[in-house]
């Protein structure tokens, strides 16, 4: 997998990036292979310049087409989960967005696939993630509710948008053993764990948080 040197994409990176890492420690962010990816990734580049000067704070932020980049506490808290019981093989994302979510993946999962409803957001995430020189993600333009069933099973399947119930496709979707990690709710929504276990998912709840919509369809 790739290693990103922060001066090749602003000297700026590397620097702020650490200075975030070391937040997301101190607010209980444990594994070092998720503080690592977060410290040498360029979040400033997957914000409207506009905003870049916000982009190592610890909050979303707007990126457009009424999406947000998501907080980098729930990106690590997220990616964190997924490696709890291993790394595994491969991963497929819902809601590519800005790609940030993405570049971290990258850096811990050998394979990641990503699926993005809207597609001027995944353009503007594939030239970002070609920019950081990952060469291991295999996206796709298409309906998040829907998974990506011709590369399924996944191991590890992580929604950055929530959906009011959970999608049947992508519970179909996970290899034995395999993980979903996925946020659900519409007024208050929690943070879930879904492990398949033979005809079993198995639930746990981790904590409250905040997404937009998990919408149905695509949107060219």
């Amino acid at each position: 997998m790739s290693r990103l040197v922060g001066s090749r994409i602003g000297g700026k990176s590397s620097r702020s990036g650490e200075v975030l890492a070391q937040q997301l420690a101190n607010e209980g962010i444990t594994d070092q292979r998720v503080l690592q990816a977060i410290a040498r990734s360029p979040r400033h580049i997957f914000v409207p310049e506009i905003l870049a000067h916000k982009a190592y704070e610890n909050n979303a932020l707007p990126i457009g087409q009424g999406q947000t980049i998501s907080q980098p506490y729930i990106v690590a808290k997220m990616s964190e989960l997924l490696l709890e019981d291993g790394v595994p093989e491969n991963v497929l994302e819902i809601g590519t967005g800005s790609g940030y979510q993405t570049s971290i993946l990258a850096q811990l999962i050998p394979k990641v696939y990503s699926v993005e409803r809207i597609k001027t957001l995944q353009f503007q995430a594939k030239r970002r993630l070609q920019a950081m020189d990952l060469h291991n993600i295999s996206m796709k333009h298409g309906d998040g509710w829907k998974g990506w069933q011709s590369k399924a099973p996944f191991q590890a399947i992580i929604v950055t948008a929530a959906p009011t119930s959970v999608p049947q496709a992508l519970l179909d979707q996970l290899s034995e053993g395999g993980k979903l990690v996925i946020p659900v709710g519409d007024q208050t929504q929690v943070l879930k764990i879904i492990t398949k276990q033979g005809e079993q998912f198995h639930e746990k709840l981790v904590e409250a948080v905040k997404f937009v919509p998990l919408v149905p369809g695509a949107v060219v």
